[in-house]
């Protein structure tokens, strides 16, 4: 039997969340080891685990993944849930790229000055509904499948999932033009893996407070 993959980042969403969500909901228990000093993070620097010195950091199938694109693109080709040919993988690329940069506002988010929080949600607001959200509705309603690409479970509906969620943290009602992605949250929400992902106890981070800024500021240096 193959070991857990590993997984080394903060004790917090970050970069790392995507990869929990995409390992959980195929169904893969994984590991965790927390870094909560700048001097752990340069140790792994220096003992090789880290090809760029950045974090997130997975440990599969005996290699040592750094950088998220490749993470989540070998985990979702290793689970089956990059598509059945070329022309799908492309799809999902492209949709998940597009979340990507949805999701990089509320990544930066919590490292916003306090003068700046209620423009920012703004921005995620208007982003959301205006750029991103209105593509998936388009989507869904066009092919009328219950999934983005191929009526098939993908790393594209995995993302899209952690995203209408990230955002309705900030934006409650963000949904509240988009019937469709209501009935594919409902969907993705009720799928096993899914369902226990969003469990209390679980692997998944809550929002990022502020002792999650200060380490993650602590750690990568980045006061």
């Amino acid at each position: 039997m193959s070991e857990k993959p590993r997984l080394t980042y903060i004790n917090g969403r970050g970069r790392m969340e995507s990869i929990r969500w995409l390992l959980a909901a195929a169904g893969v228990e994984f590991e965790e080891i927390f870094l909560q000093t700048r001097e752990q993070l340069l140790k792994l620097g220096q003992d090789g685990s880290l090809m760029f010195h950045q974090l997130p950091l997975v440990e599969i199938d005996g290699m040592k993944l750094v950088q998220c694109r490749a993470i989540l693109s070998y985990i979702a080709g290793k689970y089956n849930l990059y598509g059945k040919d070329l022309k799908e993988r492309a799809l999902i690329d492209m949709y998940v790229e597009g979340i990507s940069d949805l999701m990089q506002l509320i990544l930066m988010f919590p490292f916003s000055p306090p003068e700046a929080k209620e423009k920012n949600i703004a921005t995620i607001a208007e982003k959301a509904t205006e750029r991103y959200f209105p593509v998936f509705e388009k989507v869904l309603k066009q092919h009328g499948q219950d999934f983005l690409v191929g009526n098939r479970f993908s790393w594209a509906d995995v993302q899209l999932m952690e995203a209408i969620l990230a955002v309705e943290e900030k934006v409650p009602s963000v949904l509240s033009g988009f019937p469709q992605l209501q009935a594919f949250k409902t969907k993705m929400s009720n799928m096993p893996t899914i369902k226990k992902f969003l469990q209390p106890g679980s692997p998944r981070k809550p929002p990022p407070d502020e002792n999650y800024v200060a380490t993650v500021m602590k750690i990568f240096k980045l006061d």
